[in-house]
C-alpha cells in the first residue's frame, strides 16, 4: 500500500543514487528547487502532502531513472544502505551572485531574509542553527571547486591562516579564498585559481568573513 512516507523516501532515495540533495534532484528535473523540501511535505494545517504525478514524471526522466526502478525504491522503503547515517539537516542554500546582494545576511555574515532555497546535510544540531551553503558559479574557483559544487559555510566559526574562507566585500563581492594572514587593520587572501589575482582588504571594507567547514566533490 502507498503512503505518503514511502513516496517521500524513495524520492530522497533517488536523489542520493544521483548524489544529489533533493532540492538538487529538483533543479536537475526543472522543478522549483523547494518542491521536495521537508516544508513542502505537509500543508499548512499539518495534513500529509503527496507529491505531484507531474514532478515524479520529471524526476524519473531528469535521472534516467524507470518507473519500475522508481517502484522499486517505494517496496524497499527508500533504503541505499544497510548503515544508518546521522540524520539530515536542511540548512539555508544560496548561489554565490546571490549572495552579493544585499537583504541576505545580517552585520556578522549570518543568514537572514527570504529567498533561500534548502539543502540536506548531516550536521551537529548544535551548529544547524548557524551554517549555510553557497553554490559555487562559474569557473573562478577551479581546481579546488567547481562550477555546481556547494560549499558549507559556518560564520560562527573561529577563523585562522590557512581556512578556506568566504569573505563579503562592502561593495557586495563574494569570493572564496584562502587566509593567508588577517590583522587588526586588513586581511590577505590567496587566490583558489592561479588565474584570478590574489586579493587584500582594509578590515573597514571586509562586511564579514566566514569558513568553509565542508565542501561537495
Amino acid at each position: 500500500m502507498l503512503s505518503h512516507n514511502s513516496i517521500w523516501r524513495a524520492i530522497d532515495a533517488l536523489a542520493e543514487r544521483h548524489q544529489l540533495s533533493p532540492s538538487g534532484l529538483a533543479r536537475r528535473a526543472g522543478l522549483d528547487p523547494t518542491s521536495f523540501n521537508k516544508s513542502k511535505r505537509q500543508s499548512p494545517d499539518g495534513r500529509d502532502r503527496w507529491p505531484s504525478t507531474e514532478s515524479i514524471s520529471k524526476i524519473l526522466e531528469a535521472t534516467g531513472a524507470t518507473i519500475d526502478q522508481f517502484m522499486a525504491l517505494l517496496q524497499s522503503g527508500g533504503g541505499t544502505s544497510s548503515r544508518a547515517g546521522p540524520p539530515a539537516a536542511g540548512i539555508p542554500l544560496i548561489g554565490f551572485a546571490q549572495a552579493g546582494a544585499g537583504g541576505f545576511f545580517d552585520d556578522g555574515g549570518f543568514p537572514v531574509g527570504q529567498g533561500w532555497d534548502e539543502v540536506e546535510f548531516p550536521v551537529a544540531p548544535q551548529s544547524k542553527s548557524s551554517v549555510y551553503a553557497l553554490e559555487v558559479q562559474g569557473d573562478s574557483m577551479l581546481p579546488l571547486y567547481r562550477d555546481g559544487d556547494v560549499l558549507i559555510v559556518d560564520p560562527g566559526a573561529q577563523v585562522r591562516r590557512g581556512d578556506r574562507v568566504v569573505l563579503k566585500s562592502r561593495e557586495g563581492e563574494v569570493m572564496a579564498k584562502i587566509l593567508a594572514r588577517q590583522t587588526s587593520r586588513g586581511v590577505e587572501l590567496l587566490s583558489l585559481n592561479p588565474d584570478h589575482p590574489n586579493r587584500s582588504f582594509e578590515m573597514k571594507d571586509v562586511e564579514w568573513i566566514a569558513r568553509i567547514v565542508w565542501a561537495s566533490q
